[in-house]
């Protein structure tokens, strides 16, 4: 397959694309959601927008059921329930610095490479106003990040899922940015660009290794969703196993998967794995017919499990070329702590 002419220059891998204003977003509630409060069984479905921002659209009437609006949070929902929800404009603002704790792996005039907590949204969009990662780097660096992002994503070159941890590069000037969006759009087929994904998914594939050529698109018909189309943009995902886990019982339940990006796509990793019948443990959105398998876990790997700040992946490695020295760098972050607990509890069962 020859390089497409159009690859984009910003790596959307695991980025919610969604959130943009008259999106309209259908919900149905799934086995499992029955007996929960409207607005959690919302957050389950919509894992990158806030309670609280959810909270709000629903009191300014923008859900509805059945063509009439849902005020009302706490309503219990049955399972099969149709809501829509209508994403309203949001106002016209630049971010705000903001003092939040960063976690700064390396730093110099060029660049800043962070590693990201799972639960921060990388910059401001509908439902995530503040408290990003922009907003973060707007106080700890200033006006020097680069402004070829554009106004609410100063500096960002590619981004992380809001429930995905990991590392992160930014720019602080626009020539550094314009270099690095180059070996990103280039995806390491002829640079250094390297970006290695840790991820603990449901079963144990046949084969210790392989890769998914499948190509993404927004769901037809659930538009907070992606899935594999035909004709859609083209995806490559190359997986390794690395470990395998028993249930209760000793049979196969879960693995360790290490994933490389040929390209970067909207939760490719994430709708990848879940095409070959392996979706990420802790994944609300596209896990939702394994949540039954979490009673084959040993009890402490279930209580791992559940305590998991949303999907089970991790950004562990990322390597490129400096842009300005040309000097390859290649940074490695552990295992964020929930996600640690989960590897060791898994483990305790073989």
């Amino acid at each position: 397959m020859g390089t497409p002419s159009d690859e984009p220059l910003e790596d959307f891998e695991d980025a919610d694309d969604a959130a943009v204003a008259g999106t309209r977003l259908d919900i149905t509630a799934a086995p499992g959601d029955e007996g929960l409060r409207l607005d959690r069984m919302l957050v389950r479905h919509l894992p990158d927008m806030s309670r609280t921002r959810l909270q709000a659209l629903l009191a300014e009437g923008h859900l509805a059921r059945d063509g009439k609006p849902v005020t009302g949070g706490s309503t219990r929902v049955a399972a099969g329930t149709h809501f829509v929800l209508t994403l309203p404009p949001p106002e016209p603002a630049e971010p705000i610095a903001q003092a939040i704790p960063l976690a700064i792996v390396y730093e110099d005039d060029d660049l800043i490479v962070v590693d990201k907590p799972a639960g921060m949204v990388v910059h401001p969009a509908p439902g995530n106003p503040d408290g990003t990662l922009v907003n973060a780097l707007l106080y700890h660096c200033g006006d020097s990040l680069s402004g070829v992002g554009g106004v609410r994503r100063p500096g960002i070159v590619h981004r992380l899922d809001k429930e995905t941890s990991g590392l992160l590069v930014v720019a602080k000037n626009d020539r550094s940015h314009r270099a690095l969006a180059e070996q990103f759009a280039d995806h390491g087929r002829t640079g250094p660009l390297e970006r290695l994904y840790v991820a603990f998914a449901w079963g144990v594939p046949e084969q210790p290794r392989g890769t998914v050529d499948a190509p993404l698109a927004r769901h037809p018909v659930s538009r907070e969703r992606i899935a594999v189309r035909a004709g859609g943009r083209f995806a490559i995902t190359h997986w390794e196993r690395t470990a395998s886990y028993d249930d209760a019982e000793g049979r196969p339940v879960a693995s360790r998967i290490e994933c490389r990006l040929e390209t970067g796509r909207t939760h490719q990793i994430r709708v990848h794995l879940g095409h070959i019948g392996h979706p990420l443990l802790g994944d609300a959105l596209y896990g939702q017919g394994f949540r039954t398998k979490a009673g084959r876990l040993t009890e402490p790997a279930r209580s791992a499990l559940e305590a998991l700040s949303g999907q089970a992946l991790h950004a562990a490695r990322l390597g490129f070329a400096h842009p300005v020295s040309g000097k390859v760098m290649r940074f490695e972050s552990p295992l964020r702590p929930d996600l640690a607990r989960l590897e060791a509890a898994l483990a305790q069962a073989d």
